[in-house]
């Protein structure tokens, strides 16, 4: 492959004989040319539109070296923190420091600053005046509106007004990008780029549209939790490029403008994007510090869709994707495919063909085609809309014929299936050829839990359905004479879990014989309706309260019950189990959890007390989240 990096250093504009870059992309993670990673996809994109386009990496914010050492770009700075917001990817749910990055060279920590694409503007800003700024990826997107922030425990206004950049690109944002790029090189001011759909501006509020609606203000949302559900509930409905409306935030005397959402990549939009001349690896200059170890997860993978109409409410991808489902062509992946073929790493295994949700190839109805998708209702939860069109045939067909290829020697699915999707395909050859063909030992899949109460506020499928799908996972196991196994993502402490229904999973875990490796606390991040939840202790659809774990005792107690089986745990089960006054688990019957303690200072409790652990108060979380089902093994 004779393609090249972007230019990351003054030395490499003059060499390319460029006065000046167009544009500078400044991201805070390390740069790796894959389509895996958004910034590699929007600097692809602006080249491809006829920019010169540098990439500034994990520049040091503690000084104006890495800023000005690229010079002054020709039209304007974009702005990014990188695959993740940069407080996800710095601190656990526990708000502990993070002992690995991982896409920083090495796994580093501290190259990129907290909340980065303010930092990041703010310097820009400082240095240059006023160059046109534009912010984009996860972190800006999820912001855009007045947010709660779990990490300062308050309510922050847009990053727009905390960045101090010009507009944001929310969304995937190549077409926003393509055309904010062309106005501003035939000569436009950005102050005057009001009419760009997928972009937020701030206007004086005299000057505020008159069509559209309006989320309550940053001042209302901050002073009360009703308010800012409606506002959560508004801005979430709105997120549909067919039928979505103009949204506007008052902020003191400015308005944050969000125009409507812009709609997503055609087929052959997405194939041109896929096909663009990416190097696929990280940049050469970080071999000697151990690479990127964020690319090896993605190296051998291929995204053939976008949009997740699963919508739960603790995933941020309806917020920043949305919920329609686009796709690319079969020709496109197939020719992907066989790219990585030529490659000297690639050993025969591809590890992906998915993307948010791997079995999804288009929307789940016609009528949202026409209408968008319906507000406050879900395609799959708690049951599968009447109206839902579940096929599978066009990705089985995509890979039967990358299993085909030359070269290849195993096809394998990692992102997530949606099983409750893949029940309502009455044609089950996808679910036998994903059992025989495409599972690595482990399958992934994400109950979640098995409390109806709870899967309600997740916006996920009852349990019945997970049952229904191992049963038929496993049967279908042993028919292909395999030792193959499920790996259930499971969730504690979510808003609408209290001890009772932590001890209904526990329970639950025990009788379908699922010993969890790991558990994943609720961890609340912005643009989400679960986080909204937490917040505000309402659910934003009915305004009703909502119970939330905080206390960190308590969401120590909610883990330790879905490890009930694990020795350590099993002090906080005994005195989960009496707060709960389920005194018929504790003991030696079959149903129980644990045995009665024997001997003085058995099963000690956490210092804290029982009464204080219903209090709320920021909690924590283990390392990872992963389970397994010790079952299904053949024969």
């Amino acid at each position: 492959m004779n393609n090249k990096f972007l230019p990351t250093t003054a030395h490499e504009i003059a060499q390319l004989g460029w006065d000046t870059a167009d544009f500078v992309y400044v991201t805070g993670d390390a740069y790796v040319d894959h389509p895996s990673f958004g910034p590699a996809i929007i600097t692809r994109v602006l080249e491809n539109a006829g920019f010169r386009v540098a990439v500034l990496s994990q520049p040091d914010w503690k000084s104006d070296r890495d800023f000005t050492r690229l010079g002054r770009p020709k039209l304007g700075f974009f702005v990014s923190s990188g695959n993740l917001d940069s407080m996800v990817a710095h601190y656990t749910v526990a708000k502990h420091r993070r002992n690995e990055d991982c896409y920083t060279p090495g796994g580093a920590t501290g190259k990129r600053p907290d909340r980065a694409v303010s930092v990041y503007c703010k310097k820009i800003r400082e240095i240059y005046g006023d160059i046109p700024i534009i912010i984009g990826g996860l972190e800006a997107s999820l912001r855009r509106f007045a947010h709660y922030d779990y990490w300062d425990d308050t309510v922050h206004p847009s990053i727009l007004f905390e960045s101090g950049a010009d507009m944001i690109s929310y969304g995937m944002g190549e077409n926003q990008t393509r055309e904010i790029a062309r106005r501003l090189a035939a000569g436009e001011n950005i102050k005057d780029m009001t009419d760009i759909r997928g972009t937020c501006y701030a206007v004086d509020v005299r000057n505020t549209p008159l069509y559209g609606a309006e989320c309550p203000s940053f001042e209302n949302v901050v002073k009360s939790e009703r308010e800012y559900a409606v506002a959560a509930r508004i801005q979430l409905d709105e997120q549909d490029h067919i039928r979505g409306k103009l949204l506007k935030q008052r902020h003191g005397s400015m308005m944050l403008v969000q125009n409507p959402p812009m709609p997503p990549l055609t087929t052959a939009e997405l194939d041109e994007v896929y096909a663009l001349p990416y190097v696929r690896k990280p940049h050469p200059s970080y071999e000697a510090l151990g690479g990127v170890p964020g690319f090896s997860e993605v190296e051998f993978s291929i995204a053939h869709n976008r949009g997740c109409f699963g919508a739960c409410n603790f995933c941020s991808l309806a917020f920043h994707q949305g919920r329609y489902v686009t796709s690319r062509s079969k020709e496109s992946v197939i020719a992907e495919a066989k790219l990585l073929t030529t490659l000297d790493s690639f050993k025969g295994n591809i590890h992906d063909i998915g993307g948010p949700t791997a079995n999804f190839r288009f929307p789940s109805c016609k009528i949202q085609m026409e209408k968008g998708l319906c507000k406050g209702k879900k395609c799959l939860a708690p049951k599968p809309c009447p109206n839902l069109v579940a096929d599978h045939s066009e990705y089985l067909d995509i890979l039967r014929s990358v299993r085909a290829v030359d070269g290849v020697k195993n096809v394998f699915i990692r992102s997530g299936i949606r099983y409750d999707y893949m029940l309502e395909d009455k044609d089950d050859a996808f679910f036998r050829e994903l059992v025989h063909y495409h599972v690595s030992g482990r399958l992934k899949v994400a109950p979640e839990h098995c409390s109806a109460a709870v899967l309600d506020k997740m916006g996920k499928p009852h349990i019945e359905a997970y049952l229904k799908f191992s049963k038929k996972y496993f049967e279908y196991t042993k028919g292909f004479g395999k030792e193959q196994y499920i790996v259930p993502y499971l969730m504690s402490s979510h808003p609408g879990c209290s001890l009772k229904e932590a001890i209904e999973l526990a329970e639950f875990l025990k009788r379908e014989d699922i010993r969890p490796e790991q558990v994943q606390d609720f961890y609340p991040t912005p643009g989400t309706i679960s986080t909204a939840m937490y917040h505000t202790g309402l659910d934003p659809y009915t305004l009703k309260p909502v119970y939330v774990a905080k206390n960190p005792h308590e969401k120590a107690m909610q883990r330790a019950l879905l490890r009930y089986f694990d020795k350590s745990s099993q002090g906080l089960v005994l005195e989960a189990l009496r707060i709960e006054h389920r005194y018929d688990l504790i003991g030696t019957a079959k149903s129980c959890l644990v045995p009665e303690p024997k001997g003085k200072g058995a099963y000690a409790p956490n210092a804290r007390t029982a009464a204080n652990s219903h209090t709320r108060a920021p909690g924590k979380k283990p390392k990872g989240g992963k389970s397994n089902v010790k079952r299904g093994k053949a024969k």
